[in-house]
């Protein structure tokens, strides 16, 4: 953090000045707009940046640098559940989407299980009596789904874990835990086919729609939800593995 955003934070701290909150709230307007990229609900654009404005007004009020956790780093988890929380709420997915999502999601954990390594397409398609046509409309219909299964697992767990301790960062627990739940993610992602992780890194690291990268990787964007839908199931299954063993 620069000398400048350094000292409005003390000032704001010292006065509680709201022109002093809104002008921080204006400096890291970005975290806002990367994070409603990331989370590409079925909510309007607009509405998620009014829930994404609101965690960081949270963020600004509660932060303390004396932590040792970076501003940034704070604001991301808080911008992220306040938006979760808005997109969960409106619960604008069909039932039967939903529905087929939960299943989609416990056929995996049965499969992985039963086999050892992550099920293939078909063998899901087979457990769940569906034609593989059938099976891969339903797969990418859900990719809304299975992306806010993942990231309500991954970002409330990283929310959940700053309250662990007052002193968070300081904390030799809390850094191992952080250190570890990335190590998996990033193990996860490189268990993935190279086709796979062109999509997540797209979508992730170069914040670019569905539709985008069907356009870059020369795919249709059905099949990139696809794509997609099936990383989250495997990214959220190594990521629960990993939460229910600690």
């Amino acid at each position: 953090m620069d000398k400048a955003k350094q000292e409005l934070f003390r000032k704001y701290k010292q006065t509680g000045s709201l022109e002093v909150r809104n002008e921080l709230v204006l400096l890291y307007m970005d975290i806002v707009r990367g994070c409603v990229f990331s989370l590409k609900g079925n909510s309007d654009a607009e509405d998620l940046v009014n829930e994404g404005v609101i965690g960081l007004i949270a963020a600004v009020e509660t932060f303390d640098a004396d932590r040792g956790v970076k501003f940034e780093t704070y604001a991301n988890l808080k911008i992220k559940g306040a938006i979760i929380d808005y997109i969960r709420r409106q619960d604008r997915v069909p039932r039967l989407v939903r529905r087929f999502g939960k299943e989609l999601d416990a056929a995996y954990g049965v499969l992985y299980n039963q086999l050892g390594r992550q099920p293939n397409d078909i063998e899901i398609a087979k457990y769940m009596n569906l034609t593989p046509t059938q099976f891969s409309k339903r797969l990418a219909d859900t990719v809304g789904v299975n992306t806010l299964s993942f990231e309500e697992l991954l970002y409330e767990d990283n929310i959940n874990s700053m309250s662990f301790s007052d002193s968070f960062d300081d904390s030799v627990g809390s850094r191992l835990y952080s250190n570890e739940r990335k190590q998996v993610i990033i193990e996860a992602v490189a268990s993935l086919k190279p086709k796979e992780q062109q999509v997540i890194s797209l979508y992730y690291y170069e914040n670019l729609k569905l539709r985008e990268i069907a356009e870059v990787l020369g795919l249709s964007e059905s099949r990139v939800c696809q794509i997609h839908s099936k990383c989250m199931l495997v990214l959220k299954s190594k990521l629960e593995s990993y939460i229910s063993e600690i």
